[in-house]
């Protein structure tokens, strides 16, 4: 199928994606809650007599489109929404309250049943196979990893793709990297325990608090000191909680963070490090510190090739000024670099801002929306970097 041809497939398909986009819009559900979502990817994936697989312990789905050849192009769309009043004033906001689709997930699995309707119609010209990954639990518990587990990767992938919605980029243009998208995250949770007594005599016990506050200081200095200036980190406290009373020593302080980086060597030097403090700091001071690290999703890298081949896609598809290479790779994070960990394949940000119907919103606001124009464009462009695959492999 030709750019020009593939294009004005997928415009025509306009109408059907806004509506099967609305309707997951309407009735958003929460990670690994995705139950009357993947239902309905199931009746389209039957309209479009794609046979697909569900799982028993979550509610992923993929699909399956069978072409000519044992190479696999796979493609993914997250599918849970987040816990956020909708506060649009718009027909297809979300009638279920306190949830609402703020970070364009509805958006994604259109696009991928988009992209499904369109390499369905050319299924016996495909020089290989789709694999079409619908993923639930991407906000909280990393639902790539279940996948992953489950095997959905063994049909023997050779790349795969994502994209994701943004309101920084204009419709019509994506945003892209060729190495590294996304950082790595890691929960942390600190306990200090010391001593409680009167607080007109703090000699008889040993304060929590101000060795959390020592603790708090000294580990800022982690990233500003310790860290290579070239590299990038963020370590972010978000809560502390101790003591009872205004004139009890606290015997027990708890802090909870985030720690953000980029390199897989600066995430491990600077978690020795985090763990070093912890115990040394509060010892020193005649407390005790406990570390718990729970490790978040790994840092988003691009394989380049296959990233060149979503730049390529683009420029083919929408012309030379619709690829923005963007400046540097983002401090949040994106479950999409555990496939990444095992085949290569590219990430990238697909345009969906229109300032002229006020579709400026970030993602998690209660007011977030996208230009819906932008779903053709991403359905063309998830089943081209398809075909452009398929025919580099055959």
């Amino acid at each position: 199928m030709s750019t020009l041809t593939l294009m004005n497939r997928a415009a025509e398909i306009r109408d059907w994606m806004t509506e099967v986009r609305r309707d997951f819009h309407k009735h958003p559900e929460l990670s690994t809650e995705e139950r009357r979502t993947r239902e309905k990817i199931k009746d389209y994936l039957k309209d479009l007599e794609i046979p697909f697989k569900t799982f028993e312990h979550h509610y992923g789905i993929v699909g399956f489109i069978k072409g000519k050849g044992d190479n696999t192009i796979a493609l993914r769309a997250d599918m849970d929404a987040l816990p956020i009043q909708d506060k649009k004033e718009v027909e297809y906001a979300s009638q279920n309250t306190g949830v609402m689709h703020a970070c364009g997930h509805d958006a994604h699995m259109s696009i991928l049943l988009g992209a499904a309707k369109l390499l369905k119609e050319v299924e016996d010209r495909l020089q290989g196979n789709v694999l079409l990954v619908f993923q639930p639990a991407e906000e909280t518990v990393g639902g790539a990893k279940q996948m992953i587990k489950d095997g959905v990767l063994d049909k023997d992938v050779k790349a795969i793709f994502g994209l994701h919605v943004s309101t920084e980029i204009p419709t019509g243009k994506i945003g892209i990297r060729l190495h590294q998208m996304n950082a790595a995250s890691d929960v942390l949770t600190l306990r200090v325990l010391g001593k409680s007594t009167h607080g007109a005599y703090p000699h008889e016990g040993i304060d929590a608090i101000v060795i959390a506050g020592q603790l708090i200081c000294a580990l800022q200095t982690i990233v500003s000191r310790a860290t290579d200036p070239r590299d990038s980190a963020v370590l972010t406290f978000g809560t502390i909680e101790g003591g009872s009373q205004n004139n009890i020593v606290a015997d027990e302080v708890t802090l909870t963070g985030t720690l953000r980086t980029l390199s897989p060597k600066t995430r491990e030097m600077l978690n020795d490090k985090i763990a070093q403090y912890v115990e040394l700091i509060p010892k020193a001071m005649g407390g005790q510190g406990v570390l718990e690290r729970i490790k978040g999703y790994p840092a988003l890298i691009n394989h380049p090739a296959w990233a060149q081949l979503v730049v390529d896609t683009s420029i083919s598809f929408l012309g030379e000024n619709s690829v923005l290479e963007l400046e540097k790779p983002s401090m949040g994070v994106e479950d999409f670099a555990y496939f990444l960990e095992r085949v290569p394949g590219a990430f990238y940000q697909l345009g969906c801002r229109n300032e002229e119907r006020g579709i400026t919103h970030p993602g998690h606001n209660d007011l977030f929306d996208i230009d819906e124009e932008c779903l053709p464009i991403g359905a063309a462009l998830q089943a081209g970097c398809v075909l452009n695959s398929l025919s580099r492999l055959s």
